[in-house]
């Protein structure tokens, strides 16, 4: 069984849907050709999101019978659990996994590589990984998918960091359009919030200041509430209604809208872009960044494209200012979408799970422009990430960690 396991390298330039259909539909490259006749199935961020589909539009639990909550209320550790289960209960030949570490924390991602070497005794395993952490001891055979779709077996993951990408960043990010109207020192203030849904404590007695300039790492694994807590800084969830919970100077409650709030925020997460199909050039992505929508809906200015200009410099993607976004390679994508999230210079940028299903070169190209941010600008970062990056240098951490009775909050750094 061992001999027909395979380790496949993605880089940031392949989309691995097509790939996974090739091999679902009986396509497989010719080292794979023995899957042709068997049958297999796909644990992937796609099959999750069909999944809740199924529940939320037709009401069919299929892999949540086990527990009165719905998969999309799970963390994603526990969704990504629930899924495997429901797929190994059809006893699979072969068992593709697309990025299955991503969105897993440290304990997560370790109970999950001994458990398929588990079920790789009695099942084939096809994994797709683009970090080569994230590879399993157990599997020898390894190939690279190139972005033009070849098949080409490796006899080890190499480092794909080119020299070009090590010339990025050079230029200085661009003064803000407008000067900053808020001049007080703390951003944002919780002081013993708790929060806890169908009497289910999720935070317990947070406190937490946040002030101008900082750079934080948010941490804590999976299911400790950082999604909970993001949703309570950018004013979205209602449980914050007669807390202390201070957003840029007002008391939540006190009359503020979410555009007040929204307007002192940029926001990026991947599931922003996950399917996005707008016909948006690189250039009106970012530029929509200045009107707080994704893809741009009216005529930009010359001032608005003069700073879009600018920027493009900084990402080192100026040749593809008119190549729609769409089009960009992944790696690309996210650069772009950081840009649109500064381009206004905003009091706090929110970076959450921002190198989920990335390479180790275009998560290294990520860190370093996150870097550059925090070292040129004056706007606070908080960075989710259940990863530990290399190179990245918050000089403040922020961890959650679970308890019987909430998720409690610690500053480490």
């Amino acid at each position: 069984m061992n001999s027909k396991h395979w380790t496949i390298y993605i880089d940031r330039t392949v989309d691995s849907r097509n790939f996974i259909a090739d091999l679902v539909d009986g396509n497989p490259p010719k080292a794979l050709a023995y899957l042709k006749d068997l049958n297999g199935t796909v644990l992937s961020k796609v099959s999750i999101d069909a999944f809740i589909r199924e529940e939320e539009l037709h009401e069919i639990k299929y892999t949540t019978t086990q527990t009165k909550q719905s998969l999309k209320s799970m963390s994603s550790g526990e969704q990504q659990k629930n899924v495997l289960n429901f797929l190994l209960t059809r006893d699979p030949d072969y068992l593709i996994l697309d990025h299955p570490f991503d969105t897993l924390d440290v304990a997560s991602r370790k109970n999950l590589k001994v458990r398929l070497e588990n079920i790789g005794l009695h099942t084939i395993i096809i994994i797709l990984i683009s970090r080569k952490n994230d590879a399993l001891n157990f599997i020898k055979n390894k190939a690279y998918l190139t972005s033009d779709g070849n098949f080409e077996k490796l006899d080890k993951l190499s480092n794909l960091i080119n020299k070009e990408d090590e010339k990025l960043f050079s230029q200085k990010i661009p003064k803000p359009a407008l000067p900053s109207a808020y001049k007080e020192a703390i951003l944002i203030d919780l002081k013993n919030v708790q929060v806890a849904f169908n009497a289910i404590p999720i935070l317990k007695n947070i406190n937490w200041t946040i002030s101008t300039g900082e750079f934080w790492q948010l941490k804590g694994c999976n299911g400790s509430g950082k999604t909970t807590l993001l949703s309570m800084i950018t004013g979205e969830n209602s449980k914050g209604y007669g807390q202390e919970l201070y957003l840029f100077g007002n008391k939540k409650g006190s009359g503020e809208s979410i555009w007040d709030i929204r307007k002192n925020i940029g926001y990026y997460a991947p599931m922003l872009t996950h399917n996005y199909k707008g016909q948006n050039t690189t250039e009106n992505m970012l530029i929509s960044g200045l009107n707080d929508s994704i893809g741009l809906y009216q005529i930009p200015t010359e001032q608005q494209k003069k700073l879009a200009d600018e920027w493009l410099k900084v990402l080192g993607l100026k040749a593809f200012k008119d190549t729609l976004f769409s089009d960009l390679t992944q790696g690309n994508q996210r650069l772009v979408m950081v840009g649109r999230a500064m381009i206004k210079q905003p009091h706090l940028l929110i970076l959450d799970e921002p190198t989920e299903n990335l390479d180790d070169q275009s998560a290294a190209l990520f860190v370093a422009l996150t870097n550059k941010i925090a070292q040129e600008t004056k706007t606070t970062i908080i960075y989710v990430s259940h990863r530990t990056e290399v190179g990245l240098e918050p000089n403040r951490i922020f961890e959650l960690q679970k308890t019987k009775e909430g998720s409690i909050g610690m500053v480490l750094k």
